[in-house]
This record gives C-alpha cells, sequence and structure tokens, in this order.
C-alpha cells in the first residue's frame, strides 16, 4: 500500500521515531491473528512488529478517518493512563469527540443516558481494556480502528494497526503519527512543511504521557524561583542626601559616662528632728 505513491512511502525519519519509542517491540505472547504482522521472534522473549505494515495500516485508518464528513462523528475512547494526554491533543487537532477514562456502559446503545453518543466511527488504544466500548460497537453497526500488540484480540476490530499500544511514548507517538495523517488528507498540512499547525510545530513529544508528580515538581521549582526572587527588592525612591543644611554634633548633645553626677547625702547622717 505504502509503495503505491511515493508521498505517501515511509520515510527514515519515521523509522527512526518508531525504533526511538520501541513502537516496533510487542509483548511475548502472540495472537495467532497477528502472526501476519510479527517480523521476527527477539532471543530475550519479545516480538518485533514488522514496522512497514504497521504505516500501512496505519495510513489505511487515517483514510477511513479523514473520508468521515464530520470529525465530530468519529469518537475516541481509551482507558490507559497513558493514553489520555494522546487523546486530548488528537482531539484538539482533528476535531474528533473524545471520551476519557471509564467508558460508561450504554453510552452507545442507551439513548437515555446524557453521555450518549452515535458516532460513525470508533478509534481505540487497546481492544482489551477498551472492550466495552468495542462490543457497544458491534451492536449498532459502528467500525472499530484500534491499535494493537502481538496479542491483542482482532475480533469484532475492523482496522487493527500493529505497534506497542503499551508504552508511555510509544502509543503517543502512533496517535500523534495518526492525526498528522488525517490533518495531511484533509489538505491542512503537507508532508513537506511537516506538522505545523497556526505557526507552531507539533512535536510528538506534545502526545506523550506526562507523570503527574514530575510536573508537580517541576511548578513547585517554578515557584521557588519566583518568590526568591522576590523575597527582597531594593528601594530606588529613598532619597539619601541631608535636609536642613549642616547637621550638629550629636555627641556634642549626649552625656558621657565620666561626667560628673551630683552627690546625695547618707540619711543615715542626717540630724534626728525633735519630738512632736
Amino acid at each position: 500500500m505504502s509503495g503505491g505513491a511515493a508521498h505517501s512511502a515511509l520515510t527514515e525519519e519515521d523509522v527512526m521515531k518508531l525504533l526511538a519509542t520501541q513502537a516496533h517491540l510487542g509483548s511475548t505472547n502472540l495472537n495467532f491473528q497477528m502472526q501476519q504482522y510479527v517480523y521476527k521472534r527477539r532471543f530475550d522473549g519479545p516480538n518485533i512488529i514488522n514496522v512497514k505494515k504497521t504505516w500501512e495500516k496505519l495510513l489505511l485508518a487515517a483514510r477511513a478517518i479523514a473520508a468521515v464528513e464530520n470529525p465530530a462523528d468519529v469518537v475516541v475512547v481509551s482507558a490507559r493512563p497513558y493514553a489520555q494526554r494522546a487523546l486530548l491533543k488528537f482531539a484538539a487537532h482533528t476535531g474528533a469527540t473524545a471520551i476519557f477514562g471509564r467508558f460508561s456502559p450504554g453510552c452507545l446503545t442507551n439513548q437515555i443516558q446524557k453521555t450518549f453518543k452515535e458516532p460513525r466511527l470508533l478509534v481505540i488504544s487497546d481492544p482489551r481494556i477498551d472492550h466495552q466500548a468495542v462490543t457497544e460497537a458491534s451492536y449498532v453497526g459502528v467500525p472499530v480502528i484500534s491499535f494493537v500488540n502481538t496479542e491483542s484480540p482482532l475480533k469484532l476490530i475492523d482496522i487493527g494497526v500493529p505497534c506497542n499500544n503499551k508504552g508511555e511514548r510509544s502509543i503517543g507517538l502512533m496517535w500523534w503519527m495518526l492525526a498528522r495523517e488525517i490533518l495531511i488528507l484533509r489538505g491542512k498540512i503537507s508532508r513537506q512543511t511537516g506538522f505545523v499547525l497556526e505557526g507552531k510545530e507539533i512535536m510528538p513529544d506534545l502526545y506523550f504521557y506526562r507523570d503527574p508528580t514530575e510536573t508537580e515538581k517541576e511548578e513547585t521549582g517554578a515557584h521557588a524561583d519566583v518568590a526568591e526572587a522576590q523575597e527582597y527588592q531594593q528601594p530606588t525612591d529613598i532619597d539619601f542626601t541631608t535636609q536642613g543644611g549642616k547637621v550638629d554634633d550629636w555627641a556634642a548633645e549626649t552625656a558621657t559616662w565620666t561626667a560628673e553626677t551630683k552627690t546625695t547625702e547618707e540619711w543615715a547622717n542626717a540630724p534626728t528632728q525633735s519630738n512632736w
């Protein structure tokens, strides 16, 4: 599929990104339906995914999503914490509808619920964790696109993109690449200029998971630096020049310790007064 057009061929830069984030490393288990996407098994256990087939399935998924007329009709779901930030950025850049955290049962089938949705396409991160969304999508006839690992079941999955969907950076990179290919097909960006929106280049690390404790430490350190800088500021509006002309000698006005003091009489030597 990728060899059909030169502009959609897998570039060396994209291959380096996939290898750097270990998106090609699958799990030690292998589903028989995923065997066609595995290049070989590494000596220490993990299965190595063929990145060329990953790219082909990614382009197929991007074309299916770009074919939806209304971007809001594409619903993205992921209960995995590592994909929460990626879902937020993907929805903001492509206009899709994101469902964060736990998928409420009946969200696609129960019309009484306030969170009821009627999507035309469903995109998930893991068919095992998001099995409730996959099951409900099959009830209402909604196609499902999913990132799948070597051990993931492909039942009820229409388009599976083979990759490492458990890594913090690998799953973020896959959502980033999917968003980029969708925007290229929609004509909002070009492959020559890269992933640039409103004059800002969107880097893959924007989709990566960030540990809340590390973010809190960074914010605390920044606030501490600002507080230390504002702790003391030298006033500049004070006039230190003398006013009123010449200043008198303060030492002349103060009494010295060596000055003689008036002696007091001894009360015992005082003459006794006569009796009344």
